[in-house]
């Protein structure tokens, strides 16, 4: 199978997609604010944002349309400036990628597509209305709920080689993570196997401790891991955008993505993704 997708937003994730998909076949197009998507320059690639909505024609024999766009304080952008042409268009498949920021603070509970939506924190509550804009929108539409997401340029081993990477331990916290070669595979599978409405988690089989991930980056690497910093004393020195990541903790669950779309996970750990970065690059500490 095989068709035209075009994706609004080609940022880290989506663009990962748009590569996976053109292995396969696709033709794909899309969008991002500047109208130039790095590493794929062949793309056509159009400005978008509110202040650039979608020229006309740009979806015309578009079968199939991804949005990694978040929502802003107005709202989702995607739907309402390009929404009634989506409606035109009526696609058989529409993915939105949202997060599982949705779910907010469970305390390290397990989480699943059907718990309570409860986000603390402003963006995550801006995702629930996106979610529901999305799903209540009349399209076929099918939300991915994405964990912590890494890959190659984006990961425990580059924050390590940057001189970054602190082990920052709260007790009982954990991350659920993705690599995000592993979300592009979920999307396309899902694009194979479309169920308009669904909602998957996309997330890997190991909900960790963050100084672990750090210390294994450091074990792979060959280099020291740094000391061990209690929460305590750390939050005094974190960003508000830092401090944010650790105000939920959770464990989600990643079943249906396997159940119903058969989706063998590339990376089921860090351990699996981090090795995977590290000799896409040839593996040098430095």
């Amino acid at each position: 199978m095989a068709g035209r997708l075009f994706i609004f937003g080609l940022g880290f994730s989506a663009r990962v997609v748009a590569r996976a998909a053109l292995a396969k076949g696709w033709q794909v197009a899309g969008t991002t604010r500047s109208g130039q998507a790095q590493g794929l320059d062949d793309l056509t690639v159009h400005p978008f944002d509110r202040d650039h909505p979608l020229p006309a024609g740009a979806l015309d024999g578009v079968t199939h349309v991804l949005s990694s766009v978040p929502p802003d304080a107005d709202g989702d952008p995607v739907l309402a400036l390009a929404g009634d042409q989506l409606r035109q268009l009526d696609p058989p498949w529409i993915g939105y990628l949202s997060t599982t920021g949705v779910y907010g603070d469970r305390d390290g509970a397990w989480v699943d597509e059907t718990s309570e939506l409860v986000p603390d924190l402003d963006r995550s509550r801006r995702r629930v209305a996106a979610e529901r804009a999305w799903l209540g929108s009349g399209l076929a539409v099918h939300v991915f709920r994405l964990a912590g997401i890494y890959g190659p340029g984006r990961s425990a081993i580059d924050t390590v080689r940057q001189g970054k990477a602190r082990r920052i331990v709260k007790p009982g916290q954990v991350f659920s993570r993705i690599h995000v070669d592993d979300i592009a595979q979920v999307v396309l599978a899902s694009m194979r196997r479309p169920q308009p409405g669904r909602v998957y988690n996309v997330c890997d089989d190991d909900c960790a401790p963050p100084q672990d991930v750090i210390a294994h980056a450091c074990a792979l690497l060959g280099v020291d891991a740094p000391a061990e910093m209690d929460w305590e004393q750390a939050k005094e020195t974190l960003s508000p955008m830092a401090l944010s990541f650790y105000a939920d903790n959770k464990r989600v669950r990643n079943d249906r993505i396997k159940d119903e779309l058969g989706v063998v996970l590339r990376y089921p750990s860090y351990r699996e993704g981090l090795a995977a970065i590290l000799a896409q690059d040839g593996g040098s500490g430095s």
